[in-house]
């Protein structure tokens, strides 16, 4: 089977000039898949490509840094025609809720003596 590579792009990122670099370079128009929204131009947008070769993934992955993704997703076992926009979605939402999250940077204040002599009121 079949394995697809989602990108996540910014929502200023020209879907169609991605487009015309994944023709570029050598995925079909049947290869990929652009998913928008008829308000596009306000929001981000999803990108799946069906690979077949480490080869390929790294000119996927090429192309789409090129773009402005955000993030890029390694979706196993499936092929572009299972790929609807529904199903891509449960992937990434299911894949994001088991990843930990760097936390944030804790400092960590050490303990005062209070006030002592030199205080003066």
């Amino acid at each position: 089977m079949s394995t697809i590579i989602t990108g996540v792009f910014q929502r200023h990122s020209d879907y169609k000039r991605l487009e015309i670099e994944l023709e570029m370079a050598g995925f079909d128009n049947a290869d990929y898949i652009v998913y928008i929204t008829e308000n596009h131009h306000d929001s981000p947008y999803m990108t799946s490509v069906q690979i077949t070769n480490p080869e390929q993934e790294n000119e996927v992955r090429k192309v789409f840094a090129e773009n402005s993704v955000l993030k890029t997703y390694h979706i196993e076992n499936m092929s572009i025609s299972q790929a609807s926009y529904a199903t891509v979605k449960k992937y990434i939402d299911a894949k994001n809720k088991t990843e930990i999250h760097a936390s944030p940077d804790l400092r960590f204040k050490g303990a005062t003596e209070g006030m002592d002599s030199e205080v003066k009121f």
